[in-house]
C-alpha cells in the first residue's frame, strides 16, 4: 500500500524521485498550476514552454514527464494535465485534483517516492490529491510470480510513497484531511481486492472469514449466520440462490457502534461471489467477470470498516448477503417458490436474478432493527448499465428528499450517479398467479423493476435507498484517472460521506 506522508513545503526534497505538478489549459497553452513555483523557477520561468514544446496541452488525463534541471533535488519532473484553467479567484474542483494524482501515481509504478505540487488552497484539495494518489497507484497483483514482468500494468510494483506538499505547518486541518483520505483509500482499495480475488479463493465462508479477521482487528461486532442458521431462521432467500453450489452461503452482519451515536444506518451489500446465471445459465463471453457480482458486499464492507477507522458519530451496520449462484441438480429451478425471510413467497421465473433474492432477506433482516435509513448497493441489472452507462450508478429511493441527498452525496465525492424512479404501473409485471410476487416482470425498464421488488421487503416507515452500480463496478477497458482496470470500489466514498453526513446532523 502506498504511504502518505504530509510535508507543508513547495520544493520536493534531495530524496524524492519524482515531483507531480499541474498543468491547466488555457488559450494560449499550457499553464503552469499553483504549487509549482519552486519548479518553474528552476526552469528560469520558462516551464510552460517548455511543456509546450514537448505537446503537452494540459488537458485532463495529460502526462509528460521531463527531466528535471540540476539544483531541484529531484531528476524527474512529472506534468499532469488539470483540464481547463478555473477563473480568477476559483479554485481547481477536487474531482480534477483527484484524477490528476490518480494519473500520476498510475504513471509511477516502480518509483519509491514521489512528491506532489499540485494546487492546495485547503484542506478539501489536500484531501482529494491524497486519495487520489492512493486510488491510483492501486495494483493487483497477488496471482502473479513475477509482477515486474508485466511492464504494461505494473512495472516494478506500486508508488511507493506520495509526499504531499502544500499543507499549512501546525494547521490540523490538513493533517486530518490526509489522515480520512488514507482510512478511505486503503479501505476502498481492499474492496478493490475483494472483487479482483479469484472465486475459487473467494467463497461466501472465505469472504465472511476476511470480515471476521477485519471484526477483530477494528474492535467491530460480528454475527455470521452459516448454511444451518439460515435454514433455521426461514432466510429463503439466500438459501434459494446458495442451493446449486459446493460452497454453502452466508448471511454476515458486521456492526460499528459510537457511544455518543443517536442515529442508525444499516447498508446492504450484495455479495454473490460467482454468478453462473444458475439454470438460467449466462450465454457465453457474459460469465468470465462474474466474480465482481459480490461488489456491493464489498463496498458496504470498507465503508463500515472506514466509518470505523474514523471514529465516526453514527452507528452503522453492514449486511453482507453471500452467495455463489451455480447450476446443479440441487439448484433452484425457474418456476420454484421460495418463502423468503419475511414470509413472503416467491415465483423464481429467472435464477439470473437472484441479487433480489439475497438482497430480499437481508433488507427485511436489516429492517428489524429499525434504523433511521438503509441503502442497499448491488450489481444488480445490465438494465441500469443499458441506461446509464459504465460509469454512472443508479439512485433509487422510496423517498424522494433522501435520493436527492444521496445523489448529492455522490456526485461531492466524485462518483457519478443519476436519479432513477420507480414506476408504480410497472410493479403489476411481477404479479404471479402461484405466490405473493415473482422475481421478474416487465423487460423494459428492467432496472427499475428490480428497485420495486426490493421495495417489497423494505419494512414499513424506514427510508431506504438502492443503489445499483452494475455500471461502474467493474472497468472492463483500460484505466483512467485513479480507476484501474478490474474491480473499482464503487461506492465505498459515497456510503462513508453519508455516514459522515449523518454523524454530523445533516441526514433528514
Amino acid at each position: 500500500m502506498t504511504a502518505l506522508t504530509l510535508k507543508p513545503a513547495a520544493a520536493p526534497g534531495p530524496r524524492a524521485d519524482a515531483i507531480v505538478i499541474g498543468v491547466a489549459k488555457a488559450g494560449t497553452g499550457p499553464v503552469v498550476a499553483p504549487g509549482a513555483e519552486a519548479v518553474d523557477q528552476a526552469f528560469d520561468g520558462g516551464l510552460a514552454g517548455v511543456l509546450k514544446t514537448l505537446g503537452a496541452s494540459g488537458a485532463e488525463g495529460e502526462l509528460t514527464k521531463l527531466p528535471a534541471p540540476a539544483g531541484l533535488g529531484t531528476p524527474l519532473v512529472v506534468a499532469v494535465g488539470l483540464g481547463a484553467e478555473p477563473e480568477a479567484d476559483a479554485g481547481y474542483d477536487a474531482e480534477a485534483l483527484r484524477r490528476a494524482a490518480g494519473v500520476a501515481a498510475r504513471g509511477l509504478s516502480g518509483t519509491k517516492k514521489a512528491s506532489f505540487a499540485l494546487p492546495v488552497d485547503g484542506p478539501g484539495a489536500l484531501a482529494a490529491i491524497a486519495e487520489g494518489a492512493l486510488l491510483g497507484a492501486y495494483a493487483f497483483d497477488a496471482y502473479k510470480e513475477s509482477p515486474k514482468d508485466d511492464k504494461a500494468e505494473n512495472e516494478g510494483g506500486p508508488l511507493g510513497e506520495a509526499v504531499l506538499l502544500g499543507g499549512a505547518e501546525g494547521e490540523a486541518g490538513y493533517q486530518a484531511a490526509v489522515d480520512r483520505a488514507r482510512a478511505v483509500g486503503e479501505e476502498l482499495n481492499r474492496a478493490r481486492d475483494l472483487v479482483n480475488t479469484p472465486p475459487n479463493d473467494l467463497d461466501p465462508e472465505a469472504f465472511a472469514a476476511i470480515a471476521q479477521a477485519a471484526a477483530d482487528e477494528h474492535g467491530l461486532t460480528i454475527e455470521v449466520l452459516d448454511e444451518q442458521a439460515l435454514k433455521e431462521g426461514g432466510y429463503g432467500g439466500i438459501l434459494g440462490v446458495g442451493a446449486g453450489s459446493a460452497s454453502t452461503p452466508r448471511l454476515v452482519k458486521l456492526a460499528y457502534r459510537h457511544p455518543e451515536a443517536d442515529k442508525h444506518l444499516a447498508y446492504v451489500g450484495k455479495g454473490i461471489t460467482y454468478d453462473s446465471g444458475g439454470i438460467s445459465l449466462k450465454p457465453a463471453g457474459h460469465n468470465e467477470t462474474m466474480k465482481c457480482d459480490m461488489a456491493g458486499a464489498a463496498a458496504v464492507f470498507a465503508a463500515v470498516v472506514a466509518a470505523a477507522r474514523l471514529g465516526l458519530k453514527v452507528n452503522v451496520t453492514g449486511w453482507l448477503a453471500l452467495a455463489e449462484n451455480m447450476p446443479s441438480g440441487s439448484a433452484t429451478r425457474p418456476g420454484d417458490v421460495l418463502r423468503m425471510y419475511s414470509g413472503k413467497t416467491v415465483e423464481v421465473l429467472n435464477t439470473d436474478a437472484e441479487g433480489r433474492l439475497v438482497l430480499a432477506d437481508a433488507l427485511w433482516a436489516a429492517s428489524a432493527e429499525e434504523p433511521d435509513a438503509i441503502v442497499d448497493v448491488a450489481t444488480l441489472t445490465g438494465a441500469m448499465v443499458l441506461a446509464l452507462g459504465s460509469r454512472t450508478f443508479g439512485i433509487m429511493a422510496n423517498d424522494d428528499a433522501f435520493r436527492t441527498a444521496l445523489h448529492e452525496v455522490a456526485e461531492e465525492s466524485g462518483e457519478p450517479a443519476w436519479q432513477m424512479p420507480l414506476p408504480e404501473h410497472l410493479r403489476k409485471g411481477m404479479d404471479s398467479p402461484v405466490a405473493d410476487i415473482a422475481n421478474m416482470g416487465e423487460r423494459m425498464g428492467g432496472g427499475l423493476v428490480a428497485g420495486l421488488f426490493l421495495r417489497e421487503f423494505v419494512g414499513e416507515g424506514i427510508t431506504w435507498a438502492h443503489l445499483d452500480i452494475a455500471g461502474p463496478a467493474y472497468n472492463e477497458g483500460g484505466p483512467f484517472g485513479y480507476t484501474p482496470k478490474g474491480g473499482t470500489g464503487t461506492a465505498v466514498r459515497t456510503l462513508v460521506r453519508l455516514a459522515e453526513q449523518t454523524a454530523d446532523g445533516d441526514l433528514g
